[in-house]
């Protein structure tokens, strides 16, 4: 019995080992590949399959499997699983080892984002109705224990087809170890892992403990050198830029549960960019940005309370270029034009539950540059901000918290700013201390071309002082308080090679400037060697006039401001106060390029101060200011200030003494005719300004003016300016008048300086077309009249003046000696008419021998004996009655006697020289006495040809004209 069951347990190991060793490869090697074909589609060769029934494992070498499409999608060099017997008696299928040698699966992700596996298995295996269930089957899984798994030499082919352009990525090598796995609970005893992955150079480290039930594990894990290719890839649908470069490094402690609530925590947690770079599309060869390292240390999340913590933000050496094109769109923002925007549903805030909590420690950036290129001013500006370090203090969830911060940067082209306070993001604050050395205003001369015709050739900014701002309300308040300096400042029109202004320095200490309501004071504003250079161009423009660049018209889209705007409230209004402006050694050039020879003059030596500047009533500042003038003439300026912008007084007056007046020989020579060759001018002006109305009094002195020669212009005035000088000047050479002038500044038509040089000539015009007009005022004092001051009566045919006639010689000797520069012309002359006929009745009454004594009888009889001898075609006796008046007795004796004279001198011969050496003898009569009587000197009186055309006055006197020249 005991030999019949030894042979038959035998029989049964060697039909257990045949089956093992032999019918079970045999049937494995041709029913794996049947099963894929059948449930996968896929075409599958299996080199060599080996069973050991006694060690209950197995052993596949060489499988290799094809899909549909003939691509290799799955294969393995070889296989091998251990199956522990004893636990089987326990219920437990445990697997003692399970190794795989350079496995190779290829998964594919298709457009519709399903998987090449899945896609095969649906595709052979059509769904079907799910098998019943039957009650002695349990509901529990079985219990399965894996002792040991290795997985060496591993390669994963994943491609991606779900994007426009597909990619693929192959992982190898892929190692997975892992020990002690069971899926039920164990007490005490986890299972362990290890894997590791590659791509390239791109690995993938996880390790740490496993439990299957309940689902626990935790560990490490290490995401290294990601490059750009594989981040781009799958960060392409969401990053609105181009990812050019970079490599990611990822690392953290992890614990992951699920039991009642699925909890997830990491601590330790590290993140590193090496290598960033950004740009804004593919096309495009300009990078966005660029950085050499970003470290997020410290990296801890919990799930469960909803908290993100990182350490301190580092960021190594990154660079940006912004540019903004000619609409003014930032290239940041290019990616985004055309998106809309889209709204949080309402319905979904809150619905997480209580607030996601993050903090940052802090952020450090080093070593940090900026590129800015604005192309929207012409021409484009560049600027290059260097050395920018930045450190912040702790961020967090908690806005309203204080966030300490530090920043510096250098301009390349010049300029270092500092700034370090306090902030809080929400509401927003800032406090900050300010520091800004050298910023070279050069490289933003950009800007400045953009609204003005001005280019910026030079200037230092420094500024030191206090930022505080405060957005809880609205609007925004903010003061700054510092000092703040421009040096160095060189200003100058586009085309020009000269500066429109310039100066050594400007200070401003102290400074305070408040948003809201806008207010600017300023403790002292020092200005040291200011240059301004006004040009008066040839075609009449002045350079400052084109400093501000022409406004284009607006377009028919444009709407026109409402009318009934309402102008800002005083709350609103902008206040400034200055409390001192000290001016040192300034200097103005001018120059009139309208003019030829051109006119050139300067003001230097402008020292002085102006105190109390402000548009808040009630303000009274003042102004006292010294200066030279041409080089030679002084010039002081005084006065006090009402309330700038009201309608308060200013008292300004200005004084000039010794401008060389040949300098002023350009402007001289356009309106009076001639250059000046010698002379000094003086002025004294005296200007009240209320609000903008001018009320001036302007006095003029011009000491010896002579003139030179004459200067050929259109705008010369059309009389003997020599005259208008001469009357205007006294004896000691000097010429003082005043012009008041009144007007409105707001005027464009109305200029000040124009205003007094039209009157000024206009004044010696009037002078020299009524030069007697200007003696006047002496003649008022005997009652005389200007008009009445040019001539002198003489009674008809003799050389006797009239009662009047010495008073009037009196006056113009006076004139004569206080302007020794007028010549005064003696013309004697005559009226044929009224003297001749005076000398033909004196002829007469000789020719008769009448006498004065004579009676009227006497008188008469020789009268008309002379009417009968001289032989007149009418009677005597008819004369008479023609004569005679009204009634029978005919005319009376004086009515008679002058008819008959009147009739007898029309036969009176003069001859030729009476009339003449009467008129001459005038002459004479006047000059001698001008001479002897009232020491009028011989040079300048002049005797001129007699005239025979005289007039008479109101009283039938003859009138001898003067005439006035000057020198």
């Amino acid at each position: 019995m005991a030999r019949k069951l030894s042979l038959i347990a035998l029989i049964l190991l060697v039909l257990y080992a045949l089956a093992g060793f032999i019918i079970l490869p045999w049937w494995l090697a041709r029913a794996v590949p049947d099963r894929l074909d059948q449930h996968m589609g896929w075409q599958a060769t299996i080199e060599k399959i080996e069973v050991n029934p006694f060690a209950m494992s197995i052993q596949a070498t060489g499988l290799s499997a094809n899909d549909s499409g003939g691509e290799p999608v799955l294969a393995f060099d070889r296989l091998y699983v251990n199956l522990g017997v004893l636990r089987l008696a326990t219920g437990i299928v445990a697997l003692q080892n399970f190794e795989l040698d350079e496995p190779f699966a290829r998964l594919d992700l298709r457009e519709d984002y399903s998987v090449n596996f899945a896609r095969d298995w649906q595709a052979n295996n059509p769904a079907g109705e799910p098998a019943p269930k039957t009650d002695d089957q349990s509901s529990d899984p079985a219990k399965l224990f894996l002792d040991r798994l290795r997985i060496a030499g591993g390669e994963v082919l994943f491609r991606d087809f779900s994007q426009s352009e597909p990619e693929e990525f192959q992982i190898t090598p892929l190692d997975l170890a892992l020990d002690d796995l069971a899926t039920w609970p164990r007490d005490g005893s986890d299972s362990s892992y290890y894997l590791l992955a590659a791509i390239g150079s791109q690995t993938v480290e996880w390790e740490g403990d496993l439990s299957i039930a309940p689902f626990y594990s935790n560990g490490f894990i290490r995401v290294a050198d990601v490059n750009h290719s594989t981040l781009s890839h799958f960060l392409k649908p969401y990053l609105p830029y181009t990812l050019r470069d970079g490599n990611l490094t990822i690392s953290t402690n992890y614990e992951l549960r699920s039991g009642e609530q699925f909890a997830l925590s990491t601590s330790g947690g590290d993140l590193t960019v090496t290598d960033l770079a950004l740009g804004l599309n593919p096309d495009s060869e300009a990078s966005l940005l660029e950085t050499q390292r970003i470290q997020l240390p410290g990296i801890s999340f919990g799930l469960i309370n909803r908290e993100l913590a990182v350490g301190n933000v580092v960021i190594d050496g990154a660079r940006l270029d912004l540019e903004r094109d000619e609409d003014g769109l930032l290239n940041l923002l290019r990616p985004f034009q055309g998106d809309e925007d889209t709204a949080e549903n309402p319905s979904q805030a809150g619905e997480t539950g209580s607030p996601f909590r993050w903090s940052v420690a802090g952020v450090a950036l080093n070593d940090g540059q900026v590129n800015w290129r604005d192309r929207q001013p012409e021409p484009a500006v560049d600027l290059t901000v260097e050395e920018l370090n930045l450190t912040l203090g702790r961020l967090s969830h908690e806005l309203g918290e204080p966030v300490d911060y530090e920043a510096a940067l250098a301009l390349a082209d010049g300029g270092q700013f500092n700034l370090r306070g306090q902030t809080t993001l929400q509401p927003f604050t800032l406090e900050a201390g300010l520091g800004l050395t050298g910023l070279n205003l050069a490289q933003l001369d950009g800007y400045l071309g953009d609204a003005t015709n001005l280019t910026l050739r030079e200037g230092l900014l420094n500024l030191d002082g206090n930022l505080d701002l405060d957005n809880q309300q609205e609007p925004m308040t903010g003061t700054f308080s510092g000092n703040g300096q421009v040096s160095s400042l060189d200003l100058r029109l586009a085309d020009s090679d000269s500066p429109v202004l310039a100066w050594q320095n400007l200070r401003l200490e102290p400074l305070e400037y408040n948003l809201a309501p806008a207010r600017l004071e300023i403790g002292t504003l020092t200005l040291s060697s200011p240059n301004v250079n006004v040009v008066r161009e040839a075609d009449g423009l002045h350079n400052l006039a084109r400093i501000l660049s022409a406004d284009p018209a607006p377009s028919a889209a444009e709407e026109p401001p409402e009318a009934d705007a309402e102008p800002a409230s005083e709350s609103e209004a902008f206040i400034f106060r200055i409390g001192q402006i000290m001016l040192e050694s300034g200097e103005v050039s001018y120059a009139d390029r309208t003019l030829e020879p051109v006119f050139s003059t300067r003001i230097d030596r402008l020292n002085g101060s102006v105190t109390g500047l402000s548009n808040v009533p009630p303000q009274q500042g003042k102004v006292s200011m010294q200066g030279r003038v041409g080089d030679v003439a002084s010039l002081m300026f005084d006065g006090s200030i009402g309330t700038l912008g009201s309608e308060d007084v200013s008292n300004l007056t200005l004084k000039v003494d010794g401008v060389s007046l040949p300098a002023l020989s350009p402007y001289l020579g356009r309106y009076l005719g001639y250059g000046v060759q010698s002379g000094k001018l003086n002025l004294d002006l005296d200007y009240e300004i209320a609000g903008s109305r001018i009320d001036a009094a302007n006095r003029i002195r011009l000491d010896r003016m002579e003139l030179g020669d004459a200067i050929a212009s259109e705008q010369a005035v059309n009389a003997p300016v020599k005259l208008g000088l001469a009357l205007l000047r006294d004896r000691k050479g000097v010429i003082d008048i005043d012009l008041p002038i009144e007007g409105d500044l707001a005027d464009p038509q109305f200029s000040v300086g124009p205003v007094i040089m039209r009157t000024f000539v206009n004044l010696v015009a009037r002078a020299a077309t009524s030069p007697f007009s200007v003696l006047g005022s002496l003649a008022d004092m005997t009652g005389l009249t200007g008009e009445e001051l040019g001539y002198v009566s003489f009674d008809p045919g003799r050389v006797d003046m009239v009662s009047d006639g010495m008073e009037k010689l009196e006056v113009l000797s006076g004139a004569l000696e206080k302007r020794p520069d007028l010549l005064l012309k003696v013309r004697g002359a005559v009226s044929p008419e009224v003297d001749g006929e005076f000398l033909r009745r004196q002829r007469l009454a000789e020719q008769l021998g009448i006498s004065q004594t004579a009676s009227a009888t006497d008188r008469i009889a020789r009268l008309e004996s002379r009417y009968q001898d001289a032989g007149f075609e009418q009677p005597l006796a008819s004369y008479r009655q023609e004569v005679a008046t009204t009634g029978a007795g005919g005319p009376d004796d004086q009515a008679w006697e002058k008819a008959l004279v009147d009739r007898l001198i029309s036969r009176v011969v003069l001859p030729p020289e009476v009339l003449s050496n009467l008129a001459r003898s005038r002459g004479v009569l006047l000059t001698q006495t001008l001479q002897e009587e009232f020491d009028v000197p011989e040079s300048q009186l002049f005797l001129l040809e007699p005239l025979q055309d005289a007039g008479q006055d109101d009283r039938g006197a003859v009138k001898v004209n003067f005439e006035l020249e000057a020198r």
